[in-house]
């Protein structure tokens, strides 16, 4: 099912092209990535199907229907949660505090409604066991969990009140190996639970393995779009690599420094 779609999308800021005729498609059960170097425009897209800008060219569509957003409220309403790196924690709150963070549940009525701490606290574990997360306690500060488990928080916060695409803004780029791999396993989690999901890395190694659609951009630009049956994981590293370019300069080195 197709959940989310752009098709040649762009935005320009005054005479700078940020992204130019882009076009990808999120599906209900996928993991939807996007790749590319730093200034390659991944932020840009990211900003657009969050409601953080609107686009410029090209059609944006959810649930078939064409949307201009004005703001990530509107986009939240429709479905799209997105995490960004910063994830927007509080570091010395508890976790069940963080997870419910604008939208706690509470009792009683009126002026004497009061935050209802034990609701909170055990849909919090159980929305985190939901996603095969295990926290020793719920009440512990969240800036005490490894980044990968802040991570999967709020992958589970999302997930939670009601996301149908999920939007996650490097998820794996300051973790270690194992802390990487852990995130990652949560993301094709929540796939497996028919969310969308849109995976925004540099890392080739990292997607792969989740992925199922590939949109490699560059400079603003497109390099392309490819179903994980078309393409093999050394020649996406490849692409990623620049792969052309590195072929070019090893030449040119060969030369230099002779055979």
């Amino acid at each position: 099912m197709n959940l989310l779609e752009v098709k040649d999308v762009g935005k320009t800021y005054g005479s700078v092209i940020a992204l130019r005729e882009v076009s990808t498609v999120v599906n209900a059960g996928e993991v939807t990535c996007v790749l590319g170097d730093n200034g390659a425009g991944k932020s840009t897209l990211i900003k657009i199907l969050a409601g953080v800008h609107r686009h410029d060219h090209g059609e944006y569509t959810v649930d078939g229907q064409p949307v201009r957003f004005t703001s990530p409220r509107e986009a939240l309403d429709r479905g799209i949660a997105t995490v960004y790196q910063d994830l927007a924690v509080v570091p010395l709150m508890s976790v069940w505090r963080n997870f419910f963070l604008g939208s706690e549940p509470t009792v009683g009525f009126g002026p004497f409604r009061a935050l209802d701490r034990k609701k909170a606290r055990e849909t919090t574990k159980r929305a985190l066991a939901d996603m095969g997360i295990d926290l020793r306690d719920v009440e512990q500060p969240v800036g005490t969990l490894s980044g990968g488990e802040r991570q999967c928080v709020a992958i589970a916060r999302a997930v939670y009140f009601g996301a149908k695409v999920l939007i996650l803004d490097e998820p794996t780029a300051a973790l270690g190996v194992k802390q990487a791999g852990v995130v990652l396993r949560y993301v094709a989690q929540a796939a497996d639970r028919g969310l969308g999901v849109v995976l925004i890395t540099h890392n080739p190694h990292h997607a792969y393995p989740v992925g199922d659609r590939f949109l490699l951009l560059k400079r603003g630009v497109a390099l392309g779009s490819y179903e994980k049956a078309d393409i093999t994981l050394p020649e996406l590293t490849r692409q990623m690599a620049g792969g052309a370019e590195l072929e070019a300069l090893e030449h040119e080195l060969r030369e230099v420094k002779g055979p």
